[in-house]
């Protein structure tokens, strides 16, 4: 049985008054298997947190169905919430109450009685420990964060989302953060992550599914859509504009241009349009392609053939992530 399966789930919002009606999903289906950590990539407004509201039971699909180890979202609401755990994107808090506090009213709300223990492991686990008196408002947005991150597991779900939980946050809670659910993900839970943070999905989930305007563009194992990636990266850094050659092509930051080069005949031909084009590279450096590239390459398809999926959705029905 899945941790969590979505089948052919889709949200429509009806049109505004002299305007058109949006489909935030359009028949969404996969499974997220029991142990597994799972990445939800995709660029803003693709979908990802439509799925988890309706996941969490904040929103209601216009059709098919959720279920989280075999609960139902709607049907079975109260037990398929005991099941999850889910750190928001937004801070929310109760500012009226410590730390420890608030975890303990955490507790309450699922029946959780005597859970003293886990508690304060939680805080030493999040580095929360000497935040335990203090009052809601008295801490920082990163403090803020970890103890959302603890009430989200104050009642052991085995069943964890994590909705971007490190935007915004140090590198400091970042790494305490990714230590322990590693350790809770080896214990057994399953793991829902969405990032922007592309090193953190690649790093840490086993498979991944990328949405692209309501809609699964890809579903594969990490190491599957590394594989399919182009093999190099010519990055460098360049004063001036980019010749037209390049345009759709180059990730541009700054000064930085990174360049996807199938072998060494590909990367000398990239040098020469630079050169020929008066341009001085610095810093020339060929790298293997990340989940980075692998993301931008399937985006990119998907706008090119709205469509038809781009080849890697095409791994969906073979990974057996469909109901």
């Amino acid at each position: 049985m899945p941790a969590i399966s979505f089948q052919s789930v889709t949200k429509q919002y009806p049109a505004a008054r002299g305007g058109a009606g949006l489909k935030a999903l359009d028949a969404v289906s996969f499974d997220i298997e029991e142990g597994e950590f799972f990445g939800l990539l995709g660029p803003n407004g693709a979908g990802k947190t439509t799925l988890i509201s309706i996941l969490a039971g904040l929103a209601r699909p216009t059709s098919g169905r959720v279920t989280v180890n075999g609960f139902d979202v709607q049907g079975d609401y109260a037990q398929a919430r005991r099941q999850l755990g889910i750190v928001p994107q937004e801070l929310v808090f109760d500012p009226f109450f410590t730390v420890r506090e608030a975890l303990r009213i955490q507790s309450g709300y699922f029946g959780v009685k005597n859970n003293e223990a886990w508690i304060a492991e939680l805080l030493e686990s999040l580095g929360l420990a000497d935040k335990a008196h203090a009052n809601m408002r008295q801490l920082s947005g990163g403090m803020k964060r970890r103890v959302l991150v603890a009430q989200a597991l104050v009642h052991k779900p085995p069943v964890i989302v994590l909705d971007e939980p490190t935007a915004g946050v140090d590198v400091e809670l970042r790494q305490t953060l990714w230590q322990f659910i590693a350790r809770l993900n080896k214990q057994g839970h399953s793991v829902l992550l969405t990032t922007h943070y592309l090193e953190e999905a690649e790093a840490l989930c086993s498979r991944i599914a990328m949405l692209q305007l309501g809609r699964v563009v890809a579903l594969e194992r990490t190491s599957d859509l590394l594989k399919a990636a182009s093999s190099n990266v010519l990055r460098f850094k360049v004063d001036g504009a980019l010749p037209a050659a390049f345009e759709g092509k180059a990730r541009v930051t700054g000064r930085i241009v990174q360049l996807p080069a199938h072998d060494a005949h590909e990367i000398e031909q990239h040098l020469a349009v630079i050169r020929q084009a008066g341009l001085r590279v610095e810093d020339v450096e060929i790298r293997k392609a990340d989940l980075e590239d692998v993301f931008f390459d399937v985006m990119a398809r998907g706008r090119e053939g709205a469509g038809n999926p781009p080849a890697a959705a095409r791994g969906i029905e073979k990974a057996g992530a469909l109901s």
